[in-house]
């Protein structure tokens, strides 16, 4: 083989002590063996394939070593082992196809760390680049060594039923000054956020994309100039490797130390780590779009195509994953395993679900081999796996998504059937009922159980929970889209005047909005998620799609947490409630099995709740649960105050207050075993757009 002679004696690879031999087909990506690397890739329609090996920093190669097409390849898998060859060498692939990709450097799909993006919204220019000698991929793979010392952290299998979920960004969270940490922006700075999550009290923190994506996208704001990045991540690389930019000291794939070093420690705190992966499309576009590595490489096996060659595009991003192709299947399932196995994380969000069930023309499947082979991946058999069950191209699957038991779901009818009832829309009662009791109309006819639903009113897409209670409109105009961009459907109401006022009452009422949807989102069947920073009033200035911006305006704002303590200190007592009483985290649908109790409905007359068009309030009675008390959950999303009757007790019970949003702070939510006995057992006034709670004890 040919190696290149460009060598000094302060390289690190050195083409003279390198051996060279067939290598192995498997597995694919690098491995790193007793005295050398081993390298395969999958190329079906490659004429010749080409390994370039570069020292760091380094614009030129250090060796280039083209692939035998008889002797280094099996079927459709090109390998080489390189005895004497270091970690941490930057290494690429040039492959020529009937695309002529030949001068094109390559990603490695199946890489585990990149180097050449380590810093944020920065393009990294190598030294030796030029006009005359641009570079056409600033990013390049390593070869890692993924030995860690793990202290003996094992996965905390945390039940489904007992789970909450926080969702929140890794630079966002604590990018802004007012987070006080020493790295911010980083897995690093994350993880000294977690004595502020484990006293809220949330289970499991549900983080956006972190692996390796393209956030400069060269788009600029067509009247400020200002720049707009890809802030979310929607819009990966590589599927493997942790983004090097959140890392703090991102040099050598040290990024994949401190991500490890973040996960070791959330779970110290009992708190697992779910990650946000997108499997449904990547950052290479449609066909005009720029090549990373699987357009290079198969393009036609990766990518959903038409009958002229275009890409199909249900993603609304360019391109759509050929995710039920074999390859691609295999792909994913040793994307997922290896983030379990090796990274130690606890669960996955499947963006965009549903593509994850089209077949290779693009058919909606009703059997989608590789979601089944999700549900079924003993490596992944205690894994959380949740799908957001929709696509861009108009496929919902909510409540019918393939789930053979096993997939949960991002529950939309909860989100909007929970925002109109509050906002307080006709015709909502019914629907709100569905969902405090599990949402069992989408999901008790398919085998599934109430957890299977993860129950928001808020995530990263759309509205912050104070922007719902303030805003009737969305105000996108800093997207550089005139506004057209984010849904138009909110179901929100601004209590009367639209953005940030100084308006005593108006504010009271958001206020007590917003303890309104914590209260049904936290006291409903199924798993609850929030947005980081909803529970403290964080904003985004009513912008309901902030995916672009690398501000103020995604960055979580911490004073709010000092301003807003009123707030803060009901969402967390609130989950000290859940926590305390399993009646609020079923794992059967009420009636079913040994543990089956009473679940009752009620309007303001005892057994006779308003089913009507026009009725705004209910009442839920939860009575004999075993190791529980019993709970009467009240919800007025009336503009009036209502009397209900109470439910008569056992003659040493009373009826006690846990939740009365109408009130002001500390009346509003007293701690687990602080409740007081009301006055009056016979009756309860419940003032307008409020929600109660009480207890029997």
């Amino acid at each position: 083989m040919d190696l290149n002679s460009e060598y000094s004696a302060t390289s690190s690879v050195n083409p003279q002590k390198l051996k060279i031999s067939r290598g192995h087909p498997s597995p694919l990506g690098t491995s790193i063996l007793r005295d050398g690397i081993n390298f395969a890739v999958l190329s079906k329609h490659a004429k010749k394939i080409t390994l370039v090996l570069f020292e760091p920093g380094g614009y030129d190669s250090v060796v280039e070593i083209p692939f035998n097409p008889i002797e280094n390849r099996t079927g459709q898998i090109w390998h080489v082992y390189i005895k004497g060859l270091e970690q941490n060498v930057r290494y690429g692939y040039r492959v020529d196809t009937e695309e002529d990709n030949d001068s094109m450097l390559l990603l490695d799909p199946y890489a585990k760390a990149f180097s050449g993006a380590s810093k944020w919204g920065e393009l990294y220019v190598r030294p030796g680049a030029s006009p005359q000698r641009p570079q056409k991929n600033n990013r390049r793979a390593l070869v890692v060594d993924n030995e860690f010392d793990w202290n003996g952290d094992q996965p905390l299998n945390i039940p489904m039923a007992d789970s909450i979920i926080y969702e929140l960004h890794v630079r966002g969270y604590t990018r802004h000054s007012s987070s006080n940490v020493k790295h911010p922006g980083t897995f690093l700075g994350l993880t000294e956020k977690v004595p502020y999550l484990k006293k809220l009290g949330v289970t499991a923190v549900e983080l956006l994309p972190i692996n390796e994506f393209e956030e400069l996208e060269n788009r600029f704001h067509p009247e400020s100039g200002e720049p707009l990045v890809n802030f979310w991540g929607y819009n990966s690389i590589g599927f493997f490797a942790p983004k090097a930019s959140f890392a703090y000291k991102s040099r050598n794939a040290n990024q994949i130390v401190e991500f490890k070093e973040m996960i070791k420690a959330f779970h110290k705190a009992g708190i697992e780590i779910i990650l946000d992966i997108v499997f449904n499309h990547t950052s290479e576009g449609n066909e005009n779009g720029p090549v990373y590595n699987f357009k290079g490489l198969d393009e036609d096996i990766y990518y959903l195509k038409d009958a002229n060659g275009y890409f199909l595009n249900y993603s609304g991003c360019g391109n759509t994953m050929n995710c039920n192709h074999p390859i691609v299947r295999d792909l994913i399932l040793d994307c997922l395993r290896y983030w379990v196995t090796e990274m130690h994380v606890d669960g996955f969000r499947f963006d965009l679900a549903s593509i994850l069930g089209r077949g290779q023309n693009g058919e909606v499947l009703a059997n989608p081999p590789l979601l089944e082979r999700i549900a079924f991946d003993p490596v992944l058999a205690n894994t959380k796996i949740i799908a957001e069950a929709w696509d861009a191209a108009g496929l919902y699957q909510v409540g019918s998504f393939p789930a053979w038991g096993r997939w949960a779901e991002w529950n939309g009818k909860f989100r909007d059937d929970i925002r109109r009832f509050i906002k307080g829309d006709g015709n909502t009662v019914g629907l709100l009922a569905s969902r405090l009791s599990g949402s069992a109309d989408l999901y008790e006819d398919d085998g599934r159980a109430p957890f299977h639903g993860i129950n928001f009113i808020t995530s990263h897409d759309g509205f912050t929970l104070a922007d719902l209670v303030s805003y009737n409109e969305k105000h996108n105009e800093a997207n550089g889209e005139y506004n057209r961009d984010g849904t138009g459907d909110n179901a929100s109401w601004n209590c009367g005047i639209e953005g940030e006022t100084d308006e005593k009452q108006t504010n009271a009422l958001r206020l007590q909005q917003q303890k309104n949807f914590a209260a049904l989102l936290l006291l409903s069947h199924g798993v609850p998620m929030l947005l980081g920073g909803d529970e403290f009033g964080r904003t985004q200035s009513g912008n309901n799609n902030a995916y672009c911006h690398d501000n103020e305006i995604s960055w979580v704002d911490w004073k709010l947490a000092e301003k807003n303590t009123d707030l803060l200190r009901f969402v967390s007592l609130l989950i000290e409630f859940r926590k305390a009483h399993p009646s609020l985290r079923p794992v059967k649908y009420n009636g079913h099995g040994k543990n089956a109790y009473e679940m009752c409905w009620h309007g303001s007359k005892l057994n006779q709740p308003d089913w009507s068009e026009n009725s705004h309030s209910i009442g839920l009675l939860f009575r004999n649960a075993p190791d529980d008390l019993d709970i009467y959950i009240i919800a007025n999303a009336y503009w009036e105050a209502l009397t209900f009757e109470l439910p008569k007790l056992k003659s040493d019970e009373k009826w006690r207050l846990a939740i009365n949003t109408a009130l002001k702070t500390p009346d509003d939510i007293n701690s687990t075993g602080k409740e007081k006995a009301v006055e009056d057992q016979n009756n309860i006034v419940v003032q307008s757009r409020s929600v109660v709670v009480l207890i029997a004890r």
